[in-house]
């Protein structure tokens, strides 16, 4: 006995309606799944400390911005011009002074060490800073974070100093783990520039 062609037309119907509401309902359940955002903080204050070896008196740079993209300016000092003839061991620190407590974005910058990389960029006559050796300064493949810089004086020298945080550059591009920011790459997360002297 032969079986009705229309239940077999049924069948395949059915089948097919089960497969696309499984379909559907995959990519439905897909669609439920959270996809993690990593946000980018808010950054109001940047500090730069720069302690000379053998004694002497340290430089603080620091860029405040209490009101992110208000009308009123930031405010930027420096506490003194630097001495000639000296080695300055610097360290910089990015807060969120907004934030109640207040909070220090410089531990997560070193926890996610390999999305991070701070540069000094300087004009004028002043000397180049390098990077500190530290291993701390440096991620888990080698590369730098930049927290801390070494900057060497010598003669009566003026300027200005740049200090620009990266997220997600491109540390094994060219001079960049040097310290070169022209193939870096990535997005800006805070950029500051300081005038400084050399007397």
């Amino acid at each position: 006995m032969k079986t009705p062609i229309l239940k077999i037309k049924n069948f395949k119907l059915y089948v097919l309606a089960i497969a696309t509401a499984l379909t559907f309902s995959s990519c439905n359940n897909d669609n439920d799944d959270p996809i993690p955002v990593n946000e980018e903080e808010l950054i109001t204050t940047v500090t730069a400390v720069f302690t000379p070896e053998g004694g002497g008196t340290a430089v603080t740079l620091q860029y405040k911005d209490l009101d992110g993209e208000g009308a009123n300016a930031p405010v930027v000092t420096v506490s003194s011009a630097f001495a000639k003839n000296k080695t300055y061991n610097g360290t910089v620190t990015f807060k969120n002074d907004l934030a109640n407590p207040a909070e220090d974005i410089t531990s997560e910058i070193l926890e996610e060490g390999e999305e991070h990389q701070i540069f000094y960029q300087k004009t004028g006559t002043l000397n180049a800073l390098t990077y500190g050796t530290s291993s701390s300064n440096f991620d888990k493949n080698g590369k730098p974070i930049g927290l801390q810089s070494v900057f060497t004086t010598t003669e009566a020298a003026s300027g200005t100093l740049t200090i620009t945080l990266r997220h997600e550059p491109n540390k094994s591009a060219t001079n960049v783990a040097s310290g070169d920011i022209t193939n870096a790459g990535g997005s800006t997360d805070a950029e500051v520039t300081f005038s400084i002297s050399v007397l």
